[in-house]
């Protein structure tokens, strides 16, 4: 269970609600996060509204490389959760899930390019405390994916940073997207609220 209870459509305003029917449209269930963040309006939209748009302004970097570099790090910081959604999302875009499996063996493994390789070391730098990134590094960068490819590469593992460690934080951990076996995520939260209460 999260350590603060997930926000029930019972007790959201109209846009929360709003949103909480569009996600469950798009995902087959709300994301637990935004439920959590769900108690603080602003935050919400604030938050749903920078996770569309990142999402819509992210296409210089080739897909597989971007949403590898964001798996890392949910991986490295240990968000249950993240490593799941991502998968998930993955999955959809028609990218090679399985090689998921072997990550922890990326410098070695036939499954991973050297573009690959160079973004998962850049997210590992990223990830370190304090942060590990050298001037070499981002020119190797540069070369590969443009100025422009480096700017989002360094704002999506952030971004996944911010995710993976508010996440862990307040305890919400992996919902089953991965597996098609999603829960409701306020089913066993205090407030009581159905499933239907989700889509109505």
């Amino acid at each position: 269970m999260t350590r603060i209870a997930p926000l029930a459509p019972s007790e959201a305003g109209p846009l929360v609600r709003f949103a909480y029917r569009f996600m469950a449209r798009q995902f087959g269930a709300v994301p637990e996060p935004f439920t959590v963040v769900a108690h603080h309006r602003k935050l919400f939209l604030a938050s749903a509204v920078s996770e569309l748009a990142a999402e819509k302004a992210s296409t210089v970097l080739p897909a597989a490389v971007r949403e590898l570099a964001v798996y890392r790090v949910a991986w490295t910081v240990g968000c249950s959760w993240c490593v799941d959604f991502g998968a998930m999302l993955m999955r959809l875009d028609d990218l090679d899930v399985d090689r998921l499996q072997h990550i922890e063996e990326f410098e070695t493994s036939p499954l991973y390019s050297d573009d690959d390789r160079a973004a998962i070391r850049y997210a590992d730098a990223m990830t370190a405390t304090p942060t590990a990134v050298t001037d070499e590094q981002v020119a190797d960068l540069q070369r590969r994916f443009g100025n422009d490819g480096v700017v989002e590469l360094s704002f999506q593992i952030a971004l996944e940073n911010q995710r993976a460690r508010m996440n862990s934080a307040l305890g919400i951990v992996d919902q089953g997207f991965s597996t098609d076996s999603c829960r409701v995520p306020w089913a066993d939260s205090v407030t009581g609220a159905t499933a239907e209460e989700a889509t109505s």
